[in-house]
């Protein structure tokens, strides 16, 4: 049995220019939701920005596990000829925007947000209609 299928609650699409899926509110999303961006990424011959993507999204799945309750959108979207960005969005049901902060040394957590800064390209968010999307873009190399 394919090692997504028992984690994700439903696999949107995952051919063409987009890939998205829906995982449960659950802490072994994280490493599913990386999982899916790995295999997608590499379907893509994106494997030189699969590290970083799959880190942000681990910090960013995590984020919506700890803050909000109920399903997690994974979105992405391959860039196109005109635009060399993939753009990567996590959506989840709390409406409340995430608030970047600054940790201390001894913090366990509180990080994910600047790391997502300054790794991205570029990074936001937006109201959508059951809550947020936090997305982020990486500019791809070559």
């Amino acid at each position: 049995m394919d090692p997504l299928a028992w984690e994700v609650i439903g696999v949107i699409d995952t051919e063409g220019d987009c890939a998205e899926w829906t995982f449960p509110a659950e802490p072994g999303s994280v490493r599913t939701a990386r999982a899916a961006v790995r295999s997608r990424l590499t379907a893509w011959r994106l494997d030189n920005v699969g590290d970083v993507a799959a880190l942000l999204v681990s910090e960013l799945v995590t984020n919506a596990l700890r803050h909000a309750t109920g399903p997690i959108g994974l979105r992405l979207v391959r860039p196109d000829g005109a635009r060399n960005v993939l753009l990567v969005e996590v959506s989840d049901p709390l409406p409340d925007p995430p608030r970047e902060r600054a940790a201390q040394p001894e913090d366990e957590s509180g990080r994910g947000l600047q790391l997502v800064a300054s790794a991205a390209h570029r990074w936001g968010t937006r109201p959508g209609e059951g809550g947020k999307t936090v997305w982020f873009e990486l500019k791809i190399p070559g």
